[in-house]
């Protein structure tokens, strides 16, 4: 019985190491490549606050319903599909007039109830850039107090995503095939692909934005907004075996 245990193990042994040497990588050369494609963006993402306060909750509430009602009716005159629009429950919450003074001065001065604050988000995907300085003005005049952050996009953004990878992939075999020739070696087929995780988009020129109503963002007169170009990025780790 002994022996027997003893050849087993012997067995399990050699068929380990036969196996390890089986799975180890064959040579490779690993590089990155990464690319970007510029878009011109064809569509807007408009984040808004509608809020009131009011000693009596229901007067808050009242106004409150009366803006979101304003703005629902002005998405449907720019031809805003009901899709395109989302709206939050409403917020309640106690107002003081110390909320908004910084921690240490709060205890210095007397507490004094304002009223309830209630307020409602808003957001709406405005796919005519065009409309952009009408729309902002019917809104802000509609109820709308913050705008909260709008994001210039395109619609089409997976085609443009689907180019980027399709070019970080010829970066890098580009850069593999010039990389092995210089020591006198080729590639051969790829051993792994691996794309990193990026943001789906970026623009440069245009960063987080907000207003409020008593702002002068908006004009009556020629357009104040330049969308820009969107850079939709790529980058992907290729390993590919080495001849």
């Amino acid at each position: 019985m002994k022996r027997l245990t003893f050849l087993f193990g012997l067995t399990l042994v050699l068929s380990l190491h036969v196996f390890a040497q089986n799975t180890v990588d064959p040579p490779l050369i690993t590089v990155s490549g990464q690319a970007d494609v510029r878009v011109t963006p064809d569509e807007v993402v408009f984040s808004m606050i509608v809020e009131a306060v009011n000693k009596d909750m229901l007067v808050a509430k009242a106004k409150t319903d009366a803006a979101v009602r304003a703005v629902l009716a002005i998405a449907k005159t720019n031809q805003i599909k009901d899709e395109d629009v989302q709206t939050s429950q409403i917020s309640v919450k106690p107002k003081f007039n110390t909320d908004d003074l910084p921690y240490d001065q709060r205890r210095i001065v007397k507490q004094e109830f304002i009223g309830y604050e209630i307020f409602k988000t808003i957001a709406v995907r405005l796919r005519d850039i065009s409309r952009f300085d009408g729309f902002l003005s019917d809104v802000l005049k509609a109820g709308v107090t913050r705008v909260t952050n709008f994001q210039f996009q395109a619609s089409n953004i997976r085609q443009h995503k689907d180019k980027a990878r399709a070019m970080a992939m010829r970066a890098a075999r580009e850069k593999a095939t010039l990389l092995a020739t210089e020591i006198g070696q080729s590639i051969g087929p790829a051993y792994s692909i691996t794309e990193e995780n990026q943001r789906l988009y970026s623009n440069s020129n245009i960063t987080q934005n907000s207003m409020t109503a008593d702002g002068d963002s908006v004009s009556d007169g020629m357009s104040t907004i330049a969308p820009g170009i969107i850079s939709v990025s790529a980058q992907v780790t290729v390993k590919f075996r080495l001849n």
